[in-house]
């Protein structure tokens, strides 16, 4: 390691750091075979070229997926497994930027990571385009890898993009939809999150020479911390510092978005619940005063807090899954601090 502990157990920011450090050049290599139209679109998504495809240094991801693959593939496999299992951390990273690109289309977010969304600079068109050969890239990475696990991580990646499309599906449908119950919020965070997170903990777990059962467990763990993860993303896209999060104030609310919270805050009851569903099923903007007023409603309706416990909630449930792990032989004090990191996040 270049920083904090060898382990990052006692750094997980620091091997985060480390591991964003050593996957960004292999990501690089695979992007690299893609053809020049796409190669510039996806450079410039995952920061390492400007609009005009010149070489650029912008923030790039957290790198939290590929880590929890290695680290998955650590628990099981020891310290040299972290190199075996480099294959489907890239493959997880790939899948996850194609979700970026295609999700700030669908969603018309203008920005991602402190700068203009891709698909606002080469058009939507293209960032579908860029998002889809990621896709594809994906599993040629699995295939390539050599690795006896390769066909099963392929199978396994393919249903967590099933799962992926569900929620994005579901979270679409919901935006145009007057009344979505809390449960059906919870499910479609699940499948947009949960999913991608787990898959990363069972491939790298896979890769690692997990048996079934550890992989299922560690899938668990991965889901439960994407879960803890979409909460504190739902709670930073109203409450955030821009300048911490890269995207504009209240930008959820902006597009009567129901998120976690929201969807919360509109199942409590209350009077404030009520006043709430009225401006999020009125067709006057949400700009200025209203915006600040939807947010207040929010909270006193209960649903800030409501997200905050079940940020707790899931922390735990995925620390019984690493209890579990444990009996599996399993080391997992590495993932049990990206887990707590990953939880406690501003940004």
């Amino acid at each position: 390691m270049t920083r904090g502990s060898q382990t990052g157990v006692d750094d997980p920011a620091g091997w985060l750091a480390d591991i964003q450090a050593q996957i960004t050049p292999e990501v690089m290599s695979a992007v690299d075979r893609l053809n020049p139209w796409t190669r510039r679109v996806c450079g410039y998504q995952l920061g390492w070229l400007d609009r005009h495809g010149r070489p650029d240094g912008a923030p790039g991801g957290k790198a939290i997926r590929p880590a929890l693959a290695l680290a998955s593939a650590r628990a099981v496999g020891g310290a040299t497994a972290t190199a075996t299992a480099m294959p489907a951390a890239v493959a997880v990273e790939l899948l996850h930027t194609c979700t970026l690109l295609q999700d700030d289309v669908m969603d018309q977010d203008p920005t991602r990571r402190h700068r203009p969304a891709a698909w606002t600079v080469f058009g939507p068109a293209r960032a579908i385009l860029a998002g889809d050969s990621l896709l594809a890239l994906a599993f040629e990475v699995l295939s390539r890898s050599g690795h006896p696990a390769a066909a099963q991580a392929a199978n396994d990646l393919a249903a967590t993009i099933d799962e992926l499309i569900e929620g994005q599906s579901m979270d679409l449908a919901f935006e145009g939809a007057e009344s979505v119950s809390l449960a059906d919020c919870v499910r479609m965070s699940t499948a947009k999150t949960g999913s991608l997170l787990a898959c990363a903990c069972r491939l790298g777990g896979l890769f690692g020479g997990a048996g079934e059962a550890a992989r299922d467990v560690l899938a668990r763990f991965g889901r439960h911390l994407g879960m803890a993860y979409q909460l504190r993303d739902d709670l930073l896209g109203i409450w955030g510092d821009p300048r911490q999060t890269g995207k504009p104030a209240l930008v959820d609310l902006r597009r009567r978005k129901k998120s976690l919270p929201v969807a919360a805050a509109l199942a409590a009851g209350n009077d404030a619940a009520d006043q709430l569903g009225r401006l999020y099923t009125g067709t006057d903007p949400l700009t200025g005063d209203r915006l600040a007023r939807a947010a207040r409603l929010v909270e006193e309706a209960g649903g800030r807090a409501w997200a905050e416990r079940a940020v707790g909630e899931e922390v735990a449930a995925a620390g019984r899954a690493l209890t579990e792990l444990s009996r599996h032989g399993a080391a997992s004090r590495l993932l049990a601090a990206l887990g707590d990191f990953v939880a406690g996040r501003d940004r």
